[in-house]
């Protein structure tokens, strides 16, 4: 799927922020403005530390709601101030992040516009309202990116509803997105592809979409093969993490396990399972 951020220089992003707030709060002469920004500094610095290697969980993690709330507060306590700050607003709408927050973040947004309104003339709030909305609207825009439409049809491309189970073709389209991002972020990605026997193709594939990580994938390539995408930190993580997958599935299954750097053609992947041992698994790498 569709990868925004570098997890690298989003990192970077975060530890020039928390240098810049860190530089604020050090010249602020208000003791309140001082330990906020300090606090805000802090807190993205640790967030920077602390983050996981994947650029699309920390999008909904709840760490951005400590800086949305010391941002609200600093222009709402202080609006002479730190008016703004004000303007910082559409760097936070921005980012990814779910609908709840989303909201919240704009509603803190429109507060704190409203906390400005003594200090400024009623044309120049006004005006500074507009622009603001204006620039929040581009800034959700481009968090969003292709807006309802082409979300409405990757939920209709969904195999089963509210599961991250996709067709063969979507994994063809995915493939070198994903062996571009393992290579830039340093991670470990492989396909796992499972060839179910018996009937139970759909109940083992909702099983293992419950199982994966919220930004990983499923795939049905055919009436008895299911796919899944597995992005770890490393190949004895992804050995573990493999392995805990298959040990719950309780019917029998044929396994074959490439590495995306290693995955030249798909079809061929499919053949050789097909002539694999029933019921055995094999790790293209290791073969």
């Amino acid at each position: 799927m569709r990868n925004k951020y570098k997890v690298g220089l989003f990192k970077l992003n975060l530890f020039a922020a928390a240098a810049l707030l860190a530089l604020c709060a050090a010249t602020s002469a208000r003791a309140l403005d001082t330990t906020l920004l300090g606090l805000a500094a802090l807190w993205l610095g640790i967030t920077g530390i602390v983050i996981e290697f994947s650029h699309r969980r920390h999008a909904y993690r709840a760490w951005l709601v400590v800086a949305s709330v010391l941002l609200a507060a600093l222009v709402i306590l202080s609006p002479d101030a730190n008016g703004a700050w004000l303007w910082a607003w559409p760097f936070l709408l921005i980012l990814p992040q779910p609908q709840w927050m989303l909201i919240l973040n704009a509603s803190l947004a429109g507060i704190s516009w409203w906390s400005l309104i003594t200090q400024m003339s009623l044309h120049h709030w006004g005006l500074a309202g507009a622009l603001l909305l204006c620039l929040c609207f581009l800034a959700i825009g481009r968090a969003l990116p292709g807006g309802h439409s082409q979300r409405l049809m990757r939920r209709r491309a969904r195999l089963a509803p509210g599961l991250p189970l996709w067709s063969a073709s979507q994994l063809e389209r995915d493939l070198a997105r994903e062996n571009s991002r393992a290579t830039r972020d340093g991670v470990h990605a492989e396909l796992v592809v499972i060839q179910i026997h018996g009937r139970s193709l759909w109940r083992v594939a909702q099983d293992i979409c419950t199982r994966i990580k919220r930004f990983e994938n499923a795939y049905r390539l055919n009436g008895r093969t299911v796919a899944v995408m597995l992005t770890s930190r490393d190949a004895v993580q992804a050995r573990q993490r493999r392995q805990e997958l298959l040990e719950d599935i309780a019917v029998p299954i044929t396994v074959r396990t490439v590495s995306i750097a290693n995955l030249d053609n798909l079809p061929m992947v499919l053949a050789a399972l097909d002539k694999q041992c029933p019921v055995t698994q094999v790790v293209e790498d290791d073969a």
